[in-house]
Order: structure tokens, then sequence, then C-alpha cells
């Protein structure tokens, strides 16, 4: 009697797993395109999680799905002289909810307000800052050498808000954020070179007219043009009002982001979604995200690091949910954007 009870459990265990496998198999090779490629797009833009996709699918399955899934930019970069740099004065009436959710002050403190933002699957904040003279880049106290918790650095630095910017060397996710990817430039000076390799986009900060310049030239052009503060990385979004053009989910999957931007009227946007968190945030992939910041009038917007680095702060204290595993949540890393 045992034996059959024995048998019985294990042959229900073996039946529930492969009820798991048909559906593991359905879900990568069934009829849903949209499930594969959210899959292998978001798999192979992680660091270490690649094996994801190459565990389900060929190579050539692989670079077909990437090929079918990809944003691509317009060419151009930013005219500055479109973006004007002044004091922006609330309305009594708005054009939308989203004109009002960023011309409205908040009492609490004038020069800045957070806006909580949600969607299909996703979860976030908008820092909207209204001066953008205010705002530099933040370099870790051990820059090139080992990363900071943006938490700590911001409040080191007495920053009202903060986001992480750049990306940085990270092998099997073991990086300690202190090499950074790409160019940064701080107060005007090249002070870091570093390979860019596997993140479109260019150059990207703020001009000494405090404009938010997305720009393909090289870093000395960029400096002799007057960009102040910048780092590399992308896809560009927008630029000049004009999305880039995005097939499919934009070969990014859907995971945690970070985004700067700014609109016309030069207030600048820190946009943070939370991600991979099933439950609370799955994320946003790329034709999601271009349209939100469409709806809050960006005019200038880069995708920065993202996945556990998204990370915002406000008063030294982290306000989203970042999805790293230390007690934070936060990853080391080698520098952020932040507003004093």
């Amino acid at each position: 009697m045992k034996k059959t009870k024995k048998y019985t459990k294990l042959a229900f265990f073996l039946l529930i797993m492969d009820v798991f496998a048909l559906t593991g198999f359905f879900l990568s090779y069934g009829p849903w395109g949209y499930l594969r490629n959210l899959l292998v797009t978001t798999a192979m833009t992680t660091k270490s999680h690649k094996y994801l996709a190459h565990t389900l699918y060929t190579e050539r399955q692989i670079k077909e799905i990437l090929n079918n899934n990809y944003v691509k930019e317009s060419g151009e970069d930013t005219n500055a002289n479109e973006i004007t740099i002044g004091q922006v004065e609330e309305k009594n009436t708005y054009d939308s909810i989203y004109e009002e959710q960023i011309l409205k002050r908040d009492p609490d403190h004038k020069d800045y307000k957070i806006v909580p933002i949600s969607g299909s699957g996703y979860k976030g904040f908008i820092g909207v800052i209204y001066d953008p003279s205010r705002i530099s880049l933040l370099l870790s106290p051990k820059f090139g050498q080992t990363g900071e918790f943006l938490q700590t650095m911001a409040k080191d630095a007495e920053a009202k808000l903060a986001i992480n910017a750049s990306g940085f060397i990270d092998i099997n996710e073991r990086g300690n954020g202190g090499q950074p990817t790409g160019t940064i430039i701080k107060d005007g000076q090249i002070v870091w070179r570093g390979k860019a390799t596997g993140y479109s986009g260019g150059i990207v900060g703020f001009n000494k007219d405090h404009v938010l310049v997305l720009t393909h030239t090289t870093p000395e052009e960029a400096v002799a043009s007057g960009m102040r503060d910048a780092v590399e990385f992308g896809p560009f979004l927008i630029v000049n009002g004009t999305p880039s053009i995005i097939k499919g989910n934009g070969g990014w999957g859907s995971a945690p982001r970070t985004v700067l931007a700014q609109r016309k009227d030069g207030i600048v946007l820190f946009v943070v979604i939370d991600g991979r968190q099933p439950g609370y945030s799955i994320g946003i992939n790329m034709p999601t995200l271009t349209e939100l910041l469409l709806k809050y009038k960006a005019y200038n917007a880069v995708n920065l690091d993202g996945g556990a680095s998204s990370s915002l702060v406000e008063n030294g204290k982290i306000i989203n949910k970042p999805c790293a595993i230390s007690v934070t949540g936060e990853r080391l890393i080698p520098n952020g954007w932040i507003f004093k």
C-alpha cells in the first residue's frame, strides 16, 4: 500500500513537471511571437542572462528575432537653439493631465517635483526639474576603481534628486561599478575614455547653456562645442521632437529603465521605471517608453543604463525599487546625474 502511494506521488510529480515543460515549450515555440520576442530581446540585453535565450533557441533564431526588433535613430544631433531655458510659469488651465503633472508645482518644493507613473506591467517615477543649470554629473569617490551606491553619492553631495547615468564594465554581473563604458566628460574635460561596444547611441549631456545635447560627434568635438558634463550611452529615443523608428519591441525587451530627457521649455525629466519584480513591475519596452515620453512633451530623450542600476534618489533616500540583491536593491555605479 505504501509503495502504491509512493509511486502515485512520483507519477503526479512527473505529470506536473511534464505540464510545466509543455507549457514552456508552447510559450517559446507556439503561435505567440510576442512572447518569443520578449524573452529573447529581454535576455540578450542583460549582462549575464543571455543563456536563457541560447537555451531555447538557435543562434539563427536569435539573430532573426533581434533583426525584427530594433531602434533606428534619426541620425540627427540636438539643435540646442530650439530649447528655451528660462522661468517656466504655472498655468490656470492645462492641455492634458500630463501637462498638469509637469507644470503644476509641488507646494512643498517649488524647484522640482516627483510624479508617480504607471501603465500596463510597469511602475515608476518622473523627477521634474525646472532649472537645468543646477544639474551636473557626479562621479563616484573612487571613480575608475570602484563604484558607489547612488543613494550614498547623492546624500554626500546633498543632492535633491539623482539618477544613475552611464554603464560600466560588468562581466557576469560581478563588476564593482568602477570602470564606465564609453566617454565621460566632467566640467568641460574628458576624464574617461572607455569602450562603448554594444551600446547604441552617442555622447549625451548638458552644454554650458544647460541644454541637454544628444550627439554623435567625437568627445573632442563635443567639448569644443561647449559640452559641460556628459556620458556615452543610448539609444537616442527622441531628437529635436522626432522619435526614433522602433520596430517590434525595440530589441531591448521589457526591463527597468532610466531616461534623461528635456522638454522644449527647458524642463528636465529624470525618468526611472522599475522592473523584474512580478506582481509589482515587470518593466517597460522601448516603444511604450517613447510614447510615454512624448505624452510628457520630451523634445530630446536618451536611454541610460537600466536593469538593476536604475535608481532614483530624493533627498538622500531611494524612492523607487531597484532590483539588485543588495540591502537597498542598488548596484555600485560609476556616476549619476544630480540636481542640487
